[in-house]
This record gives C-alpha cells, structure tokens and sequence, in this order.
C-alpha cells in the first residue's frame, strides 16, 4: 500500500479553500485537515458541506464551512474576512472552485458569459487580492489556482471554461515575480480528469474508459486525493522554491 508524505510545516497553517464542499474541493479539505491545518472552505453547497465534515472524524482542527457565492464579489470579501476570524491570516490560498458545465457559444448570452468567467476566473483573482495583505503580514504564504489540461488538449465542449482555465495559468505566470518578492508563491495546479462522483455520474461511460486507457501513461483513473496531495506538497515548506509554475497531474495524459 503507498504510503504518502505528512509535512510538518502544515499543522496549524492557516488555509482557505473556495468550492471545498465537493469533488476535488472536498478531497482539499480533508487531506489538509489530515495534516493538522487549520482550514475553513467556501461553497454554496450546504448539504454537500455537511456532509463532508461528517465524514472528516478526528482531525486536529475541524474545518469551518462558510457558505458563499464567489460570483458575488462583497460576498467573496466578506467570507474571506470571516475565514480570516476563524483561522488567523491566510497562509494558503487554495482557488479550486469552477463550473464546467457543458455548453456551445451560440447558447452563449451575455449573462453566461459573465457567470462563467465569475465562477471559473474571477473568483480566482479577488479571492488572492484578499489575501496577499495576510501573507505579507506572515512573511509569506502560498495560493495554489486549479488550472485544467481540458484547454491544453483543445476539447470541445465548453469554451468559455476553457478560456477561463487558460487565463488563470496567465494570471499565475503574470503574479509570480510581484509576489514573489513578498516571499508569496503562486502555482497552477493543473488536473486532468479526475474521475469524481459528479465525473462518473455526468461524463464517464465506456468510450471515456476507453479514452482514458488509451491516453494516459499511468494506467487507472486520476482521483481527487492524487491532486489533494500534490496541493500539500505546493502549500508546504518543502515547496518553498516553487512559483510561476504549472504542476500536471494527470497521469501523462498531455
């Protein structure tokens, strides 16, 4: 059986991550939890949160769930300041959430072109400009924002989540040298489809098992843990060289 890192660095590391009630998000939460951090998720899935904090069992510090709306951006700000309350400054940023729902530009109208880009761009953006203040104040810190393989591979299907996806490895690479002088590093981790209950029930049918046999170099599906950890290692010390970066996981897909 693998056996997998415990960072030290972590325990009682402040860390906040957007969209944790579910999927990867979730897979966040916990394993942060796991390693003694004290983490508190946004998400507007309140079932969905509960849920999963039902599931944590004895954690060193029980994350705090605060329900919010990212594409509301006073609601984004005041749930940053509330995290903020319940677990000191913001040492890690962890931006993950994002809606890829399946969509054409000629079913595109102006209102959805704004809520895609909200959800899987904009959040991203203000939810770090909330936080640098707290990372410069702790000498450093670190935000981690979930870029995709999806428009690397040119897939159909959802261009406005495409184009937001490859905006956000702008926005890190466009960060890094002004963050980097406060000691704050920013990274893209980048997941290739990771099979989550929500994958398997929408997308995932014997054509898609088959694709993913014949493109991935590793055999097996990628799950959330896989990029749960890799965002541990990125939020961690043991990273501490490491920004303006994209860091793939997805089984040598691309």
């Amino acid at each position: 059986m693998p056996a997998y890192a415990t960072y030290p660095s972590l325990a009682g590391r402040s860390v906040l991550v957007t969209g944790g009630a579910s999927g990867i998000g979730a897979a966040f939460v916990g394993q942060f939890a796991r390693q003694g951090a004290r983490v508190a998720f946004l998400d507007v899935d309140d079932a969905g949160a509960a849920a999963l904090l039902g599931t944590l069992g004895e954690v060193p510090h029980a994350p705090h769930y605060l329900h919010c709306d990212l594409t509301d951006l006073d609601a984004l700000h005041a749930a940053v300041a509330a995290a903020r309350e319940r677990i000191g400054p913001v040492a890690v940023l962890v931006n993950n959430a994002a809606d890829d729902a399946r969509h054409t530009l000629d079913g595109i109208d102006a209102a959805g072109f704004e809520r895609s880009i909200a959800v899987n761009l904009r959040h991203q953006v203000f939810a770090t400009r909330a936080v640098i203040p707290d990372m410069r104040e702790l000498g450093g810190g670190s935000i981690v924002c979930l870029g995709s393989t999806g428009w690397m591979q040119k897939n159909g299907g959802y261009p406005l989540y495409a184009a937001a996806k490859a905006a956000v490895h702008g926005f890190v690479n466009g960060m890094a040298r002004e963050l980097g002088r406060h000691r704050i590093r920013i990274n893209a981790l980048v997941p290739g489809w990771a099979i989550t209950e929500k994958q398997a029930r929408l997308w995932l049918d014997d054509a898609g098992r088959a694709e993913i046999a014949r493109m991935q170099c590793l055999p097996g599906f990628l799950r959330a843990d896989d990029l749960a950890r890799a965002a541990l290692f990125l939020a961690a010390d043991d990273s501490r060289m490491c920004t303006g970066q994209d860091f793939i996981v997805d089984g040598g897909w691309v």
